[in-house]
């Protein structure tokens, strides 16, 4: 079923072509392949048949024989088929046209990587390696790609395509003013009007019927829907289009060929809306889609008519409840799922909506109360403001713990999703970040918005504590989820003191649907407080571990909802276990008698198991008369074993008891996430326990500071976590367990390493971190007091305050300046924009007071105190970037820029302008499905390769593939993932051509997926270019690592562990192309920063010195190459412990002999030394292209 086998498409009027599918492949899939297809991409509104049988949209391919004959058959269009055709068309116009994916709309983003590789001239190229392909080939890069260069200009971020500009093949697509058709002509079949406006400036008014297209005699004034001379009837407008206007028919076909050379992976849409930072200024063009999507979509309206609006909460409970026995009713479940839950349907729904909810085009459900406390019902949707309504979250923190509470919902749901109980059902949760506000999306309980939420809930509580109830069927279902989610089940006393069981967060509640199932919802305690930080106000209670008093904790924070992460948790748990094995083995030692001695205790019950023996044979006797010693030997051995059998049951209870497990028979650490909540009281029977799971707590707590900042100190000395910007450091303090919060911890041990070279990127770029996350809290704040009319004007103000370095002031408006010459009148009632502005409270903010705050923030929320008096210092002292920060708060925030190059050290003009502000995106955070079953499969992989299995390990990452290119796309994460393991192993197993093809994808993926800019892209370019350079395609290998350095400059600066691998490969691949001072530029610099990372006698340093040796050797400049090898010997001498026997060091040692051998002949054939450090011999050759590559290999840490 999953073999591909050969199809023939025949379209109506047209020649029939063959298709190859896989006979996994639905019919729906296939609807979608031949809207794409270069023949058949104008059709929407047809049916597929084979043979007289119309073939169901969900049925599979493999029900097809190889070769049949599927036809292609026109239906009838509706209303709805006629918009779903007119967009369509519409996209076919734009395909070329980035404007979509700068503007974040039509799941479109960018990708630059076929720029890049369109010139592969090189490939087969003939006359050995080192023939140059064209003689007029220019290797040099660009000045700000060059070691050294300051200058760091955005707009090479995204390079103009002459090979993408647009092509116009309409003047004019639009909807006619006629529409809709009146009741006599919808008889007639007629569905809606068009006005077209073609190159040729010939005006057609068109009617879409139910039949298709065609002219008719309508002009702008005059209403007469006959079809007009010649009399056409085409079932697509394109086919209208193309027979009635010879420049469509032109111009089309050359967008087709254009269209048809793009990549798949850059033109299918992503799952995720991607957003870009920056974006060009770009020609507003009219669009008769977009402006009719205003009106029928969310600005102002529902989505969706009456009636036809879709039941969110239905489709992913459905979805839910598929059979999961077999393996293909999982995998078919785990599709379903995340095309409901994951995909654009439900979360790009429910951005629209947080979108048009602060947009003003919701009426909420409670119009009355304030707007920070309104709530919104749309499309099906639940949306609700991150703000504390009612006071709810005083308790645990206002404001700062509403906003919290969010992302806690967030996680607890993905974690309970992550368990996936059977029977138990979590909301769809979307958490929207837009303009300053927070918005939380949710699918709708059945039954809830008919009653008060506390008459709903059966389990849990609703006001923190106060009441509290619980239901057998919740306890019965939650009990499933506490062992993965290491809970325990505990009791507390509800509001008539009576103890009550719950096996969640006390938050979490209970609801039975009108639908009869059975709801949980508010996660906010599904892990466990983490006790190192707490509300000003409270009480620390139980004994601080002295690893928490060195480091100041516990300390202060906004909220009491801060919480322990998953990792951190099987992090701790490992380390206990480990503990917990230890004890038991010694334990077990001293039981088996391994001792020689014994102690008096075994003696005694020696003793005892003896007077057993004696009085088992006395009973035996007596009982019978005489003496049967049949069942007396199986007593003995009994009795014996069951001491045994006590002995080791004391070894494990005293080792549960010792690391805190909460079982006495077995290892099983759980956590109770209620011991620190405020308003909960326990019974007074369990107060041993509860202080025991405080102290457990704080065993966690302290061994974050303890183990694990040590760990992830350790990861970044060992270069096995490589952070480049904010959210690659973030990941890896993650996977550590270690919170964002700790960030200032972070800093403070990194400022007391003796070392702080190696370690210098890191300060920097988590000290910019504090800086960013502290003035994005501040920024959220002052948006919340911005009139929507200022936007621009206000962005563009806090991004001077905050980047620039000039005194700040707001120009006026020139749009302004002509309304108020209209009328003197007017003139005088009303002032000038700017003078309003200037009246705004944001308006006042100064760069001063705006650096204070931050400065406050990092004091406050991450116990940092930074010593810099303004921006400018920091950047000064820390070297810190400007490009690089606006990269980072603009994609934190949703700000986006226009792509021009900033001035940003002018003392006299601010840096930004209110046209800079283009606009601003929501940052959405949404829950993330990946399958068990596919999951499983990348291990068993890695697991083969990492003991030398390549191609098993390459045949089930290929199946890997398959399963979730099935499940989510060829554009997800997760096959991302697998194409780069597969390009990876290609690569190792020689197939250079496979490698190219794999890595060609994963790149794309990445740009489409995570942006042009990201850290992952530019890792994917690095080693695309290895593989080029591999395959015989060495300018196209430069040219990606020009790219890839230049991406590293804007994210990081020149001054990053990185760029070493950059830089040593850049001098590979121009070494190879003779460029050998350009070689020996970046090898120089790559030199430099290895001393720097990886210090001056480690083996990285010697590789470095080798490379410039035998490029000094390549250009004849003996007396350097020399220099270089004798560096690069005493290091490998002195560090690896075989000394002269190890293969680095007898390798070093006889190049340096062979670079030795030419001055002493011609010393010893004339006598004297002869000057050859600068004559470039012949018998000194360009190294061979395999030893570069296996230069490249350990350069690029591929092997």
């Amino acid at each position: 079923q999953n073999s591909t086998f050969n199809i023939r498409i025949q379209p109506p009027a047209t020649d029939s072509f063959e298709l190859q599918v896989s006979g996994q492949m639905l019919v729906a899939e296939l609807y979608q392949v031949l809207m794409q297809h270069e023949i058949t991409c104008h059709r929407t509104c047809f049916s597929l048949r084979l043979g007289d049988v119309p073939l169901d949209s969900h049925t599979k391919l493999c029900s097809v024989q190889d070769g049949a004959v599927i036809r292609v058959e026109e239906e009838l269009y509706s209303v709805r088929e006629a918009h779903l055709h007119l967009r369509h068309v519409r996209d076919l116009l734009r395909s070329l046209d980035p404007a979509d994916a700068y503007n974040g709309v039509s799941c479109s983003s960018l990708s630059y990587l076929s720029f890049y590789t369109q010139t592969d001239k090189d490939i087969g190229s003939e006359g050995g390696w080192w023939a140059f392909e064209d003689a007029s080939v220019n290797f040099r890069p660009p000045e700000y790609v060059l070691p050294g260069s300051k200058d760091r200009p955005l707009a090479p971020l995204q390079p103009f395509r002459d090979d993408r500009k647009p092509i116009r093949c309409l003047k004019v697509l639009s909807m006619s003013s006629w529409n809709p058709p009146p009741g006599n002509r919808k008889m007639h079949g007629d569905l809606m009007y068009l006005n077209v406006l073609t190159i040729e400036d010939k005006e057609l008014n068109i009617t879409s019927s139910t039949r298709g297209f065609y002219p008719n005699q309508s002009t702008a004034f005059n209403f007469n829907p006959k079809p007009a001379a010649p009399k056409l009837l085409c079932h697509s407008l394109v086919e209208l289009l193309s027979q009635v206007s010879p420049a469509f028919r032109k111009t089309f076909s050359d967008l087709q060929k254009m269209r048809v050379q793009q990549h798949l992976y850059e033109r299918t849409a992503t799952p995720f809306q991607v957003f870009t930072w920056i974006a060009p200024e770009g020609d507003y063009t009219l669009d008769c889609v977009r402006a009719e999507e205003m009106h029928v979509s969310p600005e102002g309206q529902e989505e969706y008519p009456a009636g036809q609006r879709r039941d969110w909460n239905e489709e992913l409970q459905v979805c839910r409840e598929l059979p999961r026995h077999s393996f293909q009713e999982r995998l078919h479940r785990e599709m379903k799922k995340f095309k409901k839950q994951a995909n654009r349907d439900f979360v790009g729904a429910a951005t629209r909506g947080a979108v048009a909810v602060i947009d003003g085009n919701v009426m909420p459900l409670n119009p009355a109360e304030p707007p920070h406390m309104q709530m919104f019902l749309w499309n099906n949707l639940f949306l609700s403001l991150g703000f504390d309504v009612s006071d709810h979250y005083q308790p645990l923190g206002g404001n700062s713990a509403a906003h919290a509470a969010a992302l806690c919902d967030l996680r607890g749901a993905q974690a309970y999703a992550d368990v996936d109980v059977e029977g138990l059902y979590t909301l769809g949760t979307a958490v929207v970040d837009y303009r300053g506000i927070r918005v939380i999306a949710q699918t709708i309980v059945p039954g809830i918005l008919e009653k008060q939420q506390e008459q709903t809930v059966v389990y849990g509580s609703n006001d923190n504590g106060k009441s509290v109830f619980t239901h057998p069927r919740f306890l019965e279902l939650l009990e499933k989820t506490c062992k993965p989610l290491r809970i325990q089940r505990h009791q507390v006393l509800d509001h008539n003191s009576v103890p009550v069981e719950l096996c969640s967060g006390i938050e979490t509640k209970g609801i039975l649907g009108n639908d009869g199932r059975p709801y949980v919802l508010d996660f906010l305690r599904t892990f466990p407080p983490d006790l190192n930080f707490q509300l000003p106000d409270t009480k620390v209670a139980g004994d601080v571990p002295e690893e928490c008093r060195k480091f100041g904790y516990p300390r202060r924070h906004p909220h009491s909802l801060a919480s322990l992460r998953p990792e951190l948790m099987e992090a701790f748990i490992r380390h206990r276990f480990e503990l917990y094995v230890k004890m038991v083995s010694q334990g077990l030692e001293k039981l088996e008698g391994r001792r020689e001695e014994k102690s008096e205790v075994q003696k005694t019950r020696d003793a005892a198991v003896d007077a057993a023996e004696t009085e088992i044979c006395i009973l035996s006797t007596d009982a019978g008369g005489r003496e049967e010693h049949n069942g007396v030997p199986s007593l003995i051995k009994q009795c014996r074993s069951t001491f045994a059998e006590s002995h080791r049951r004391n070894v494990i209870r005293d080792a549960c008891k010792a690391v805190g497990s909460v079982s006495e028979s077995c290892f099983d650490i759980r956590f109770n996430p209620d011991v620190s909540s405020t308003g909960v009281r326990f019974p007074p029977e369990c107060a041993a326990q509860v202080d025991k799971q405080r102290l457990l707590l704080w065993d966690v707590a302290a061994f974050l500071l303890s183990h694990q900042i040590p760990a992830v100190l350790k990861d970044f000395l060992d270069h096995a976590a490589v952070p480049m910007d904010g959210p690659t450091l973030t990941a890896a303090l993650h996977r550590r367990g270690v919170n964002v919060r700790y960030l200032g911890t972070l800093l403070m041990e990194l400022e007391l390493v003796e070392e702080k070279g190696p370690l210098s990127h890191v300060q920097r770029i988590s000290l910019s971190e504090i800086i960013i996350r502290s003035a994005k809290h501040i920024f959220r704040s002052f948006l919340q007091g911005v009139d929507p009319a200022a936007l621009s004007a206000a962005v563009s103000h806090f991004l001077n305050c905050f980047l620039s370095s000039s005194p700040c002031c707001l120009d006026s408006c020139s749009d302004e300046l002509v309304s108020r010459r209209r009328s003197r009148r007017h003139r005088r009632s009303h002032r000038g924009r700017a003078a309003s502005l200037k009246d705004n409270t944001w308006s006042k903010m100064t760069p001063a007071e705006l650096w204070s705050r931050i400065r406050s923030e990092a004091r406050d929320y991450f116990h940092y105190r930074i010593n810099s008096e303004s921006i400018d210092e920091v950047i000064e002292t820390h070297g810190l970037q400007r490009t690089s920060l606006l990269r980072e708060i603009a994609i934190k925030t949703g700000i986006q820029v226009q792509l021009r190059e900033y001035v940003f050290d002018s003392r006299h003009r601010p840096t930004f302008g209110e046209e800079d502000v283009i606009n601003m995106f929501p940052v959405v955070k949404h829950l993330t499905l990946s399958g068990a079953e596919t999951t499983g499969l990348v291990q068993r992989a890695r697991v083969l390769i990492h003991q030398g299995l390549l191609k098993d390990g390459y045949d089930l990452i290929s199946q890997a593939l398959a399963l979730f290119v099935r499940v989510s796309g060829i554009l997800h994460e997760d096959a991302c993932m697998c194409l780069r393991l597969l390009g990876r192993l290609s690569y190792l197993m020689g197939a250079y051509l496979d490698a190219l093809t794999h890595q060609q994808k994963a790149v794309m993926s990445s740009e489409r997926l995570r942006g042009i800019d990201h850290p992952q892209t530019i890792q994917d370019y690095t080693h695309l270019a290895l593989y080029c350079f591999a395959g015989g395609r060495r300018s196209t290998a430069l040219q990606l690592l020009y790219r890839a350095r230049y991406l590293s400059l804007i994210v990081s600066g020149e001054d990053h562990p990185q760029v070493i691998a950059l830089d040593t490969g850049l001098g590979l691949v121009l070494h190879g192309l003779m460029e050998q001072e350009l070689s020996l530029t970046f090898l120089k610099n790559a030199l430099t920063l290895t001393s720097k990372y990886h210090g001056p006698s480690s083996l990285q340093y010697a590789h470095c010195h080798h490379l410039l040796a035998t490029v000094y050797e390549s250009r004849g400049d003996l007396q350097s190459a020399r220099q270089h090898e004798k560096e690069a010997y005493t290091i490998y001498h002195n560090q690896v412990k075989a000394g002269q026997e190890s293969r680095a060091t007898r390798e070093s040692s006889e190049y340096l002999r062979n670079l030795m051998q030419p001055a002493e002949s011609l010393q010893n054939g004339t006598g004297r030394a002869v000057n050859t450090d600068l004559t470039p011999l012949k018998t000194f050759s360009t190294s061979s292209h395999l030893m570069i590559v296996q230069q490249l290999n350990v350069a690029l840490g591929v092997v």
